[in-house]
């Protein structure tokens, strides 16, 4: 038998024992939603999370919803009434926004290998463009110049540190993220010889920790950076990205990010910024923190097979759709998701089994040896910590299989 994370608050059995989520019974949602497998998120968790973050932080920080996490549409626009921006790595993110009006917020467009078309597009769009090269840079300038506007631009930096505990670090060494930060000073003057519309500096050293020390630590690093950097171009930024980085717990023994403890931290740490950055705004780019927690995946149970000595229970989902709940998004070593019967929720222990998807691959694993009542073909099982890096981030396509519907409550 192998642990399982704990699963998130908010969930909770409904008089006949099956899993609800937002209020609404497990079945019901996919009778509704016309069958599984199906992503099911709950906007009064998220706004739970957007309620802890004001009341954590410093005020005055700006909250910005990183589009990567999870683009479904629905939840774009949702979130366009509480944050204060949205981050984008791509046009079609770009496009995901435009389709539900919430492109109507500051923008911010960050990520390596920007096309001459999305840099455009993004230039369209009056967004705040990260450039991460020097090349980048120009050809920014190029195409604002052809286009007869002024670009808005911040310069990512490679920071020499990495977020220490992080699950995935963004510095610290050679990167394909930013410009190296003893170069950025010489590439922030000369955006603004240029004429661009310099907006500041976007330093992310990591994500997906859980360690507030650590995190307020490279903060305080970023921070002493931008106003290294500001000191030598001699322009003080209009705004410090600070990036993410906030992490939720998945696995056993994983417990959540004091945030009050982050927020007094930070707000000692900005008290005590740099001159240069004294009229600097400061943002945080979240995405993971606000809505993992807040998405369930449901899959139906379809088989139940013994194989020398080991059950195992197959269902009609997978990693086409919850890459990361196999293992195989970037976990080093396998570790079980939580996991529920969603049909007999809080119903007690009765058995070891695996979890496995449909696929023809020995990869399509959602839970090894994890303890469950008892399931049979029909029964629904529960992914948590589903709302984040889930159906966008996985092979879809994989084998032709059916695609996953969504659904926000």
């Amino acid at each position: 038998m192998k642990a399982m994370g704990a699963i998130p608050g908010g969930f909770e059995a409904n008089a006949d024992g099956r899993l609800m989520i937002g209020g609404h019974d497990s079945r019901w949602l996919v009778e509704k939603a016309r069958g599984t497998p199906l992503f099911v998120y709950d906007n009064d968790l998220i706004g739970a999370k957007i309620a802890l973050f004001r009341a954590a932080l410093p005020d005055g920080i700006c909250l910005h919803y990183a589009v990567k996490a999870n683009p479904y549409p629905p939840l774009l626009e949702w979130l366009c009434r509480f944050v204060d921006g949205f981050d984008i790595a791509s046009e079609g993110e770009l496009a995901a926004l435009e389709s539900v009006g919430a492109a109507c917020i500051p923008l911010s467009f960050a990520g390596p290998g920007k096309t001459d078309r999305e840099l455009e597009r993004a230039i369209e769009a009056k967004a705040t463009v990260s450039v991460e090269s020097e090349s980048e840079a120009k050809r920014l300038l190029d195409i604002a110049g052809r286009l007869g506007t002024r670009p808005k631009v911040m310069v990512r930096v490679n920071p020499p540190f990495q977020l220490k505990g992080a699950g995935m670090k963004m510095g610290g060494g050679a990167s394909p993220f930013g410009i190296d930060h003893d170069q950025a000073a010489d590439v922030v003057r000369g955006l603004i010889e240029a004429g661009a519309d310099w907006r500041g500096l976007h330093i992310y050293p990591g994500s997906q920790c859980l360690d507030w020390a650590a995190i307020v630590e490279a903060q305080g690093a970023s921070v002493t950076l931008a106003g290294q950097i500001a000191d030598a171009a001699g322009a003080e930024p209009a705004e410090v990205n600070l990036g993410g980085g906030f992490g939720i717990p998945y696995f056993a023994g994983e417990a959540p990010l004091d945030m009050y403890s982050l927020g007094q931290a930070m707000g000692d740490m900005l008290a005590e910024c740099p001159v240069s950055l004294g009229a600097s705004r400061f943002t945080l780019e979240l995405g993971r923190w606000l809505v993992g927690e807040a998405g369930v995946y449901l899959t139906r149970v379809t088989d139940r097979k013994e194989s020398r000595g080991e059950t195992f229970l197959v269902t009609d989902g997978g990693l086409h759709h919850m890459l990361a709940a196999s293992g195989n998004f970037g976990q080093l070593l396998r570790r079980n998701y939580p996991l529920a019967v969603a049909s007999l929720y809080g119903a007690p222990v009765e058995e070891a089994v695996n979890v496995v998807g449909n696929l023809c691959t020995p990869l399509d694993i959602l839970g090894h040896q994890v303890a469950l009542p008892r399931a049979e073909p029909g029964d629904l099982i529960a992914v948590f910590c589903a709302g984040a890096y889930g159906l966008s981030a996985s092979p879809q396509a994989f084998l032709s299989q059916t695609r996953a519907r969504e659904v926000m409550v």
